[in-house]
């Protein structure tokens, strides 16, 4: 049930009070008068406040004010005597939900005060919901499943199992594509926390200060533009699990903030110097190595360690491709179901040119490939023909029974440059550069890494294309955020020119 503070300076009242609520099956917490009780509202938020009107020191028009200071949508009802009920009146001006008049029976204040909790309960859930709209997309309820049952995919799933029992922070780790927001959300689904709510922010989308606001909220002229109070992620999934999205983007002047709300749970908003108590599971995601970041001195050696109390990785799809029918099944179903038609299928050649491929988008990028398909299909069986020219041509290596093949999207060269499979390559501008990239790759007798090919890969496109990333990327078959993303890793560790 519901968490309630009572506050009144007279023992007698405090105690009534909370018996006849503890009888309805509320946790209730008391406080003798108003200083007490805010100091309770910041290390505990209940559901709910009944306050006497009258008390000596901070009467309760001064509580109700200062409640308003810390949160808005905390529902107050008041216990007033016959004499007072156009104070109570005032108060309800003022932001009160409800009042009382004493003597009243114990009904009478069950009713109002459960009424005043379901009020705050749809406050609360609306700005969950206006934060979510607002903020990081994340896989939708359609895409959360765990898809896979190959040996990669089910130790994953084991260990997620483990995970979501705890409420330790959580580091899940991998390359761009390959499902960490979705094994975020599996974790909480299937947490004791999963009625709560579940919120999203990208670290790497926001400025410092902007990112410092949505993480831990501001007061009203805390800043220009701040016209009112603002609750930020971190007090809004109070009670459930908040993802932080590309950890290691985060500036360096919050890491250290960040850091306190992990170690303490407690933050002040941005402004304000009350400090505010929360019950938040943290589950943090990066592509990057943060062991690599803090040895460059861009990310917090102490941060580090206090994320990476339970960590996950998440398999590349390139490292389980066992499980890639069984993906592309998912997705084709899910563009049926959201069309209103028949899911398609793959023919056995398509799957064959989709086991050919490297996927360096991963799973994201396999979910783009098997909607255009599911659109874009005549039949009901998709063909190879149709599925091979939108493989992006990117040349990697594949180590396959001992033997090390170089591959482009179609293309596969075997060992001393002799053509096992030959079509043409797509891609337009691109193809030319990934031919050079295999040669320079077969040239180099194998040195070059996967690494290295992307990496050669994508500049060649930027410099064909002058640098117009849209270009490039579509290109490429990535997104310009991803193309954005690599360039600035690139630059940061001086691999690439920095006017790229």
């Amino acid at each position: 049930m519901a968490k309630i503070l009572v506050v009144d300076d007279k023992e007698m009242m405090r105690d009534s009070v909370a018996t006849i609520l503890g009888r309805r099956g509320h946790t209730v917490a008391t406080a003798p008068g108003g200083e007490a009780a805010l100091e309770r509202i910041a290390e505990k938020r209940p559901d709910a406040v009944i306050t006497d009107l009258q008390m000596p020191g901070m009467s309760g028009l001064d509580l109700l004010a200062a409640i308003r200071r810390i949160d808005e949508g905390l529902p107050v009802v008041f216990m007033t005597a016959y004499g007072s009920v156009e104070t109570a009146v005032e108060a309800m001006r003022e932001g009160a939900f409800d009042y009382v008049t004493k003597p009243f029976g114990g009904d009478e204040l069950a009713i109002s005060v459960e009424r005043a909790i379901e009020h705050g309960r749809l406050r609360r859930e609306n700005e969950v919901l206006r934060a979510v709209a607002a903020g990081t997309p994340v896989a939708s309820a359609s895409g959360t499943n765990m898809v896979g049952e190959g040996p990669r995919m089910a130790a994953v799933r084991h260990r997620l199992e483990r995970i979501a029992d705890s409420h330790g922070t959580v580091l899940v780790t991998g390359e761009s594509g390959t499902g960490k927001e979705v094994a975020a959300r599996w974790i909480h689904d299937q947490s004791p926390r999963r009625d709560g709510p579940f919120l999203a922010i990208n670290c790497a989308a926001l400025s410092a200060s902007l990112l410092e606001s949505e993480l831990f909220g501001h007061e009203k002229g805390a800043f220009t533009g701040a016209d009112k109070l603002r609750k930020g992620r971190f007090e809004l999934a109070d009670g459930g699990t908040l993802l932080l999205d590309e950890i290691s983007e985060i500036p360096p002047e919050l890491q250290a903030k960040l850091l306190r709300v992990l170690q303490e749970r407690t933050f002040e908003r941005v402004g304000s110097s009350q400090s505010l108590t929360v019950d938040v599971r943290v589950i943090a995601t990066t592509n990057r190595n943060l062991a690599t970041e803090v040895d460059a001195g861009r990310f917090r050696g102490d941060l580090y360690f206090r994320l990476n109390v339970l960590p996950v990785e998440m398999p590349a799809l390139r490292e389980r491709t066992e499980d890639l029918p069984a993906l592309a099944d998912h997705f084709l179903a899910a563009v049926g179901v959201r069309e209103g038609r028949p899911a398609k299928r793959f023919s056995e050649a398509a799957l064959g040119v989709l086991r050919s491929y490297v996927w360096p988008g991963n799973v994201r990028e396999l979910q783009n490939i098997c909607e255009r398909a599911a659109v874009l299909a005549a039949d009901t069986e998709i063909s190879a023909e149709l599925v091979a020219p939108w493989l992006p041509t990117t040349a990697t290596r594949i180590v396959h029974d001992g033997e090390t093949v170089a591959r482009t999207a179609g293309v596969g060269i075997g060992l001393g440059g002799s053509a096992v499979e030959s079509k043409p390559v797509a891609g337009g501008e691109v193809g030319n550069d990934i031919t050079s990239t295999v040669q320079h790759w077969l040239a180099c007798d194998g040195a070059l890494t996967l690494a290295d090919i992307e990496r050669e890969t994508i500049v060649a496109t930027l410099k064909r294309n002058r640098g117009h990333r849209q270009r490039s990327a579509k290109a490429l078959g990535i997104g310009v955020r991803t193309l954005g993303l690599k360039l600035k890793k690139w630059k940061e560790d001086q691999v690439v020119e920095q006017d790229l």
